[in-house]
């Protein structure tokens, strides 16, 4: 399902808008055709747990340095879901590049952020991944920055705590506004939304997340940020909450304003 970035399809709850309320994103099998354009935005949801049984094959397109992380985990649940994930990104990209899945070739920025060897048959393609819980969101662009992250939305003791040191004032005024009921979901769609700009800027925690600002309440154009840190544009991001399913928050962040942004379920051996 593709449509314009600043008007993403969803399906609110009935609580009034500025309570938390939770957006429903939805997320169609692929057409056939599909065909990443240089103003579009990918973004792919898949559960982990429905692919258990490819699990097995997922790991055969891991690199030996992506084999060896997947080891260092102490739980088996972490460990497969990590070649899950990963594999499932090598299967995802392979759709957008010309490589097979198994060939295609990673690196890090000096930051950490995961990128295609220049090497590969697309340098301008851009990625990011999230998972949590069993659930995993990828988000593939040309030619501009994205940043993706997933929460599952669970209890914890140290909301205040968090909230004090990692928001910023206004956020901390929006989220104090919320009723009760609303108030973790709350936190976690402010949460996701910083975690997917600081991933898309690429620049790790030298960013401190108390130095911008986001939104549970987007502007006219449905962008969620409201005041990026010192000496950058707001007009050159764009951060939109997800829904990815009940019980999880997320948020896709954007380099530049226009687009179109289209929202995939994937299934391996469908």
């Amino acid at each position: 399902m593709t449509f314009p970035i600043r008007s993403v399809v969803e399906q609110r709850s009935a609580v009034e808008p500025g309570e938390g309320d939770e957006v429903s994103t939805q997320f169609v099998p692929p057409t056939q055709d599909l065909t990443l354009l240089p103003g579009q935005v990918h973004v792919w949801r898949a559960s982990l747990a429905r692919h258990r049984s490819h699990l097995a094959e997922l790991q055969l397109l891991l690199s030996a340095a992506e084999r060896a992380r997947a080891d260092r985990f102490h739980f088996a649940a972490d460990r497969d879901r990590f070649t899950a994930a990963h594999g499932l990104l090598r299967t995802l990209l392979a759709r957008y590049l010309p490589e097979s899945p198994a060939q295609i070739l990673f690196a890090q920025s000096s930051f950490g952020k995961p990128a295609l060897e220049l090497s590969a048959g697309d340098e301008d393609l851009r990625f990011n991944l999230s998972h949590s819980q069993g659930l995993v969101l990828y988000a593939v662009a040309r030619g501009r920055e994205v940043g993706v992250d997933v929460e599952q939305i669970r209890t914890m003791p140290d909301c205040e705590q968090i909230a004090e040191q990692f928001f910023s004032p206004s956020e901390r005024l929006e989220w104090a506004s919320l009723s009760e009921e609303c108030r973790l979901t709350g936190f976690f769609g402010i949460w996701t939304l910083k975690e997917a700009y600081v991933k898309a800027r690429g620049l790790g925690l030298s960013v401190p997340l108390a130095d911008f600002s986001v939104s549970l309440q987007p502007d006219a154009a449905g962008n969620c940020l409201t005041s990026p840190e010192a000496g950058l544009e707001s007009a050159g991001w764009f951060l939109r909450r997800l829904m990815p399913g009940s019980g999880y928050a997320g948020a896709v962040a954007v380099e530049g304003r226009d687009g179109e942004l289209a929202c995939w379920e994937l299934l391996v051996g469908a």
